[in-house]
């Protein structure tokens, strides 16, 4: 079975027009409950910060709440809902806290520290756990540290914002049989940071692996940046009628179908109006994802495909049909049934979507399905036993068994999202995860994601500033972010490339430049070429905690390694000056840097250039004319090589920066 993403639950959030499925089960509250499910024995509340505690009474009621030898009153609002703050208090515990309603119920809570909070958020990598890292038995076996607790909060998707994490989450201590599943990089990033800070850590992990930036973002934040209101248009319908906004969804993909270049009004493989089997092949299900196909265009090929099959039924099988079961299938997937939209799920997980009364008749029904792969092991498989139409008594029919395909142009680009998709849509992350957090206490704000925005990244900057300024908006203004640049990943390059990768590290960089209380930790140097999930996140735990140190703690040190400051065309040179640099600027591997690149302003300009030291410069030299350079680039790959360091250990990290003239005046660049 593929394992294109990695969660701690795999979710297979199927979103047919019947409901959200299991990625939107909202945490069922506790009736007896007095606290917000977020306060419980063991956590981890934030020192030198008055923190907000809140619960569930009854309309009306006083409350009366006990903490560290202090007494706040509180009043429930007509919706039952309260809220008291605590005061500050410094680095320290265990404490006790207890919660008294005006009618007797009490709640208690035992071995709550006093520390500084974090929120470790992204896709991927920041799930990936302790157990899939370097030297993972080691670790484990010698995790005991009272001192550093995590809450992972369970993967939720909601179309509304939601108010409760899920029942099942705890606060857990650092012990060697709870450490198996904690996030790596949030961990090792506690572990360091305790080093030189010795207070208490409390780590809130709230990540989805293979979500885009979009989910965790607010609907207040999206509308904000601009370009999404159709889509929060549609998010809006759905939660008001969601058959409507279905027929709504169709519509709008089947608009963005025939907007592609060279497709005709007649070109709709999902109807069986103008079923046509030229330029369609026999799909080999049987050898499951495309890439086992053994045809040559496929072997490395990510983008979209058609399938297409059908299903023959009887009179009575067409009036008894509930729903159709397709499977495993990976990436995203839009399903129809004789022309009509039944639903669209993301992840590899089987699908199963309702079936609309009247989509079925008898005789020969038409089943179409537009797949989206980005990674690997993409398209349907398993099993064909589980591609059948299910019965209302039960029974079931088997789809025909054989399967065409057509391939969709690369140039097609990629289809819009389901605004309610998990990982994909608008808000449904925030809804999920983050809205349930309240404005609970926080140091700061750990984020690593990018990944899943590779492939459209020119409005990655915008986004991810947006975010920032949206969660500071609930947590507090000013609120310290330190954003992980991505990992090297893929193929290494022969030859300048253009890569979606380093565009969202460019944007990364960027965001954190232009910030105050933002840091980076540079990562393109720890990735795995072949893994896109790299083991060693004990050096960018390493990284993100001298990032803090600087950032959030005032450290005099560089946060992140050498920046480029300037670049100045001389002649037939190019001075870049760096800043940031520890000591003196280092080559590990030869005797001069590589990965450097003198474009000009147009894409496929870039020639690579040979590059010397002179302190805490690089001098560069490509065979281009310097009427024609007008920018310098280095690491710009998916998986660059990248040489520079300084003698901290830490490298200079992918950039590309405007090259200004010697007859100008010197400007620094971010």
């Amino acid at each position: 079975m593929p394992t294109f993403r990695l969660s701690r639950r795999i979710t297979a959030a199927l979103l047919a027009l019947a409901g959200l499925g299991a990625s939107a089960a909202s945490a069922a509250d506790n009736d007896a409950a007095l606290l917000n499910a977020l306060f419980q024995d063991h956590a981890v509340l934030q020192r030198e910060h008055a923190n907000p505690v809140w619960g569930q009474a009854k309309p009306g009621e006083a409350l009366t709440v006990e903490f560290a030898g202090k007494s706040v009153k509180a009043r429930a609002d007509a919706q039952g809902r309260w809220e008291a703050t605590l005061p500050a208090l410094p680095a320290g515990g265990p404490y006790a806290l207890k919660v008294s309603a005006a009618d007797g119920r009490t709640q208690s809570i035992s071995d709550l520290l006093v520390g500084d909070v974090w929120l470790c958020s992204g896709q991927s990598n920041m799930v990936l756990q302790v157990k899939r890292t370097l030297d993972s038995r080691a670790e484990i076996q010698n995790a005991s540290n009272d001192r550093i607790r995590m809450l992972t909060v369970d993967n939720v998707s909601s179309p509304l914002p939601l108010t409760s994490i899920p029942a099942g989450d705890h606060w857990l201590k650092t012990t060697p049989e709870n450490v198996v599943e904690f996030s790596a990089a949030c961990y090792y990033y506690a572990r360091e940071l305790q080093k030189t800070e010795p207070v208490p850590m409390g780590l809130i992990v709230a990540a989805w692996g293979g979500s885009r930036i979009e989910p965790w973002m607010s609907a207040r934040a999206l509308r904000k940046v601009g370009g999404f209101d159709d889509s929060l248009d549609l998010l809006d319908l759905y939660n008001k009628d969601r058959a409507k906004a279905g027929e709504q969804w169709d519509r709008m993909w089947q608009a963005w179908w025939h907007a592609r270049p060279g497709v005709s009004a007649d070109n709709q493989p999902w109807s069986p109006a103008h079923v046509s089997h030229e330029g369609w092949k026999p799909a080999p299900l049987d050898k499951g994802a495309w890439q086992n196909w053994g045809v040559p265009e496929l072997a490395n090929f990510t983008g979209m495909l058609w399938y297409r099959t059908t299903v023959n039924l009887t009179k009575e099988q067409a009036a008894q049909a509930t729903a159709i079961a397709l499977g495993p299938i990976n990436e995203t997937d839009q399903t129809w049934v004789n022309g009509r939209w039944v639903g669209t799920g993301y992840g590899g997980d089987g699908r199963v979507y309702q079936l609309p009364a009247g989509v079925l008749h008898e005789g020969v029904n038409l089943i179409a399905i537009n797949v989206l792969g980005t990674y690997k092991d993409d398209g349907l498989y398993g099993p064909a036993e589980q591609r059948v139409v299910r019965l209302a008594d039960g029974s079931s029919v088997p789809v025909s068994n054989t399967w065409e395909y057509q391939v969709v142009p690369k140039s097609f680009g990629s289809p819009p999202s389901l605004p309610w998709h998990s990982t994909a849509g608008l808000t449904t992350l925030y809804n999920g995860m983050i809205a349930p957090l309240g404005s609970y206490g926080l140091r700061g704000m750990l984020w690593y994601q990018g990944e899943s925005n590779t492939g459209d990244p020119a409005r990655y900057q915008t986004l991810l500033e947006a975010l920032r300024s949206d969660w500071r908006t609930r947590f507090g203004a000013n609120l310290p972010m330190l954003i992980v640049q991505l990992a090297g990943y893929g193929a290494a390059p022969t030859h300048p490339v253009e890569s979606g990768s380093a565009a969202v590290r460019e944007a990364q960089r960027l965001a954190a430049a232009d910030d105050a209380h933002s840091g980076l930790a540079v990562a393109v140097d720890i990735g795995e070429r072949t893994d896109i999930h790299p083991a060693n996140k004990q050096e960018l735990g390493r990284r993100l905690a001298r990032a803090s140190r600087h950032v959030v703690y005032g450290e005099k040190l560089a946060p992140s390694g050498p920046v480029p400051a300037s670049a100045v065309a001389d002649g037939d040179a190019v001075t870049l000056r760096f800043k940031d640099v520890t000591d003196a600027l280092v080559v590990y591997g030869a005797d001069r840097p590589v990965g450097f690149e003198l474009c000009g302003t147009a894409a496929g300009s870039c020639h690579y250039a040979e590059a010397d030291i002179h302190g805490d410069s690089v001098v560069l030299r490509a065979a281009l004319p310097a009427s024609a350079i007008a920018r310098v680039r280095y690491c710009w790959a998916d998986s660059p090589v990248c040489t520079l360091y300084d003698n901290s250990g830490l490298p200079a990290g992918p950039f590309e920066i405007p090259v200004t003239s010697s007859r100008t005046s010197q400007v620094s660049h971010p």
